[in-house]
Parts: structure tokens; sequence; C-alpha cells
């Protein structure tokens, strides 16, 4: 999807897509959602290539750029590294996206990068401050990506690489870049479940 907040970016020549494997030079795109500036910019532009959802997000298309790095946000991780980025609980947030297509494709490209990045907390109407990093995903919460195809895990507090860790070894990653104020509780709820 291609938005406003790119066209700054290309016409400054931030993003150019010269160092691609695939589609060298072009951003290859879906479908645009913006202003008329937006629309104005793209049409008839050659530095575009629209293709259909099916081939923008197949892992194996995805994967054929090297280097490949993909990151995506969150609602909430929990301590295994099961990402839910469509639902609060049972309540669906947003739609089906592509995260899981290209965390896996970027995981399959020659030195690619699946990242998932999230601030630690989030702050509810009532001033509540709550973890997005968590013991256990909240009851009905969809799993978007499995806690199988997640590498980097990034909050404000640092990086945690899942990448081929037991599921000790990710709890206390976890906890580590999660908020100062909720790592005791989280090292607590971790004992409780036999994770660390």
């Amino acid at each position: 999807m291609l938005t406003d907040a790119i066209l700054d970016l290309i016409e400054t020549g931030v993003v150019t897509n010269a160092r691609k494997t695939l589609h060298r030079g072009k951003a290859v795109i879906s479908f645009c959602v913006g202003t008329k500036r937006l629309y104005d910019f793209v049409g008839r532009n050659p530095f575009f290539e629209f293709h259909p959802s099916d081939y923008v997000n197949d892992p194996f298309v995805i994967s054929r750029n090297d280097r490949m790095v993909a990151i995506n946000s969150a609602l909430e991780v929990d301590l295994t590294g099961q990402v839910c980025a469509d639902s609060i609980g049972p309540k669906l947030y947003s739609g089906v996206g592509g995260q899981l297509d290209f965390i896996y494709g970027a995981s399959r490209s020659k030195g690619g990068v699946p990242i998932i990045s999230l601030p630690s907390t989030n702050t509810m109407r009532d001033g509540t401050v709550l973890s997005k990093i968590a013991a256990m995903l909240k009851h009905g919460a969809g799993v978007v990506t499995s806690r199988n195809h997640v590498r980097y895990i990034v909050t404000e507090y640092g990086v945690a690489d899942l990448y081929g860790k037991t599921i000790r070894e990710r709890a206390t990653q976890l906890i580590n870049i999660a908020h100062p104020d909720f790592r005791d509780d989280l090292k607590k709820q971790a004992q409780e479940l036999h994770y660390i």
C-alpha cells in the first residue's frame, strides 16, 4: 500500500529502490490511498509498478530481493514471541494484512531481516498504562505471526533476537525489552508459567 507519507521520501531521493534484486528502481505496490497529490504523483509515473496483492505479498516473491528488511508492528507480543497485530482480545482492530507474508519473505531472503517493532506500553483513555509485552496474549487475541516465524522484536528498550531460542531464552529477552515498570511482574508471571 502506498500513502502520502512516503512521497517526501521518494521526492528527496531517500527511497530509490536502487538496491532491489527484483524490480530494481521500481516501487511495487498493489494499491494507493491518499490525497490528490498522491494520485497526481503516481499517475503515469514509471517509478511505480502495480501488481495484484497475491504477487506483491507472495513470500517467495518477497524473498527474491536480497537483504529484504520487513518492519511490521504489533498490538501485543507474548513471552514466547507470538505476535497479535489485528485484535485486542477477541475484538478485531484491523483487517488482515501482509505481516506474515513479509516476515516470512524477509526471513527467506539472502541476508534478510524480519522485524516486529512496537512501543513497550500503551496508555488507555483513562490513563492506565499497559505493557505491550505480556506473559500471554489477551484471551481471544489472534496470532498473526507465530513464534516460529518471529526473528527480531524491537521496542524503545532494545532488540530481542528470538531466532532458534528456547522458551526460557525468549521470555528472558522479551522481559529485557519490556518497559522497566513491568519487568518484575513479567518475571513473576514467566516463573508461574514455568518459562523461566
